[in-house]
């Protein structure tokens, strides 16, 4: 169990979504719901004044949807991740929240020890995109990414490495087992290649990765 709160911002316009969810998290002692939002501007507007660690959104929202609202707090509250919870997973919306700089992707259908689970996961690893999920948004970013360019030659082999791990779907404590190191060599590797891929997070650079031919087309199976 993290040591520290997790403050969490719930947005989503069905209000005894919102409530049941809220319920939930607060039965666990390292979740902290500070906020609700019932549309795209009012969790944009929240963000920003409460800085929540992690925003719960759902793409189907009034006023502005879940995709222009994570490109909205993404731009005004870099600190603030963005987790999609939704009941749609096919492989456009995922691929356009993941490109609208969310941070995870994850199914409203979850049971609620995985929903936990994932939450936790997610605070400590900064990505949750379930395997099933992340093999979408492969397929789709490489049948859908032109001009894709050669990977740059300041990446080491073993950075190259990592990342085939990374479109994989593995965790840092994963990846750190294959390749029998700590997870802080791991995440002081993922810090040279986010600098040399010019990214902010393991999301955006599974995106760059594919763009750039990092990641083999078996990478996500």
């Amino acid at each position: 169990m993290s040591e520290k709160m997790i403050t969490i911002l719930i947005a989503d316009d069905q209000t005894l979504f919102r409530e049941c969810i809220k319920d939930l998290l607060e039965n666990e002692k390292d979740f902290k719901v500070v906020g609700e939002a019932g549309n795209g501007p009012e969790a944009v507007a929240l963000a920003r004044k409460l800085k929540p660690d992690v925003i719960l959104m759902d793409i189907k929202l009034p006023q502005m949807d879940g995709i222009a609202a994570t490109r909205a707090v993404r731009r005004e509250s870099p600190e603030t991740n963005v987790l999609i919870l939704s009941s749609y997973e096919d492989d456009a919306h995922v691929t356009e929240a993941i490109q609208a700089g969310a941070n995870g992707y994850l199914s409203k259908m979850l049971p609620v020890a995985e929903l936990v689970h994932a939450l936790r996961t997610f605070n400590q690893e900064g990505v949750m995109i379930p395997q099933p999920i992340m093999n979408k948004l492969l397929q789709h970013l490489r049948t859908n990414i032109p001009g894709q360019v050669s990977p740059p030659d300041s990446l080491t082999a073993t950075e190259m490495k990592v990342m085939s791990l990374l479109g994989k779907g593995k965790t840092n404590k994963d990846i750190a087992e294959e390749m029998g190191c700590s997870v802080k060599t791991i995440k002081n590797h993922l810090n040279s290649v986010f600098t040399k891929l010019g990214v902010n997070n393991r999301t955006e650079a599974v995106v760059k990765a594919i763009e750039m031919n990092l990641i083999s087309a078996d990478d996500g199976n």
